[in-house]
């Protein structure tokens, strides 16, 4: 019975040894680029708190980008995509732009996604649910394959042009 013990505790502690590295393998030096997804939504907000939190739709062509800064603060990646029927994004971020000089590489830390705009003029007001008006950073990989990591953000939302609530700042 103790050997039983023994012998389920140190496949346990093995299986969280080989978790925890593999959840590291995104921070290695071989990684030549990373994805980062999501998807784009409408919310109306003319049909009530459910229809509004639940029956988000898809927004087809929506545009998102990817800034990524350097130490200085300068912008040294700006890349966009649109959405596809199903509002979903995918955007390849090259990590080794810069050859000669490591540390110019781009961090994926280091970069930020946000909405840009919306090709439906009933739902183009950004919003800020998901990060997607401000733009939200790159905490930690959603996916870890050999040779590809991803990132996914959001969702995103647009909301229509009655939705959006006057700025009293000024």
């Amino acid at each position: 019975m103790a050997s039983a013990w023994l012998g389920a505790i140190m496949a346990l502690f093995a299986f969280a040894v080989a978790a925890s590295a593999s959840g590291e393998l995104w921070k290695t030096e071989d990684l030549k680029n990373v994805h980062i997804a999501g998807k784009v939504l409408c919310q109306d907000c003319s049909q009530g708190w459910n229809y509004w939190a639940h029956a988000a739709i898809p927004l087809k062509g929506s545009k998102v980008a990817v800034t990524c800064i350097d130490a200085r603060r300068r912008v040294v990646y700006y890349g966009s995509d649109e959405t596809d029927d199903k509002g979903n994004f995918d955007l390849p971020v090259e990590l080794h732009r810069y050859s000669g000089d490591p540390a110019k590489n781009i961090r994926p830390e280091d970069c930020s996604v946000r909405l840009v705009s919306s090709p439906d003029a009933a739902c183009n007001v950004m919003t800020n649910f998901g990060g997607g008006r401000s733009g939200v950073g790159l905490v930690r990989p959603s996916h870890v394959y050999p040779g590809r990591v991803k990132y996914t953000v959001g969702p995103f939302f647009f909301t229509s042009p009655m939705c959006e609530e006057p700025d009293t700042n000024e």
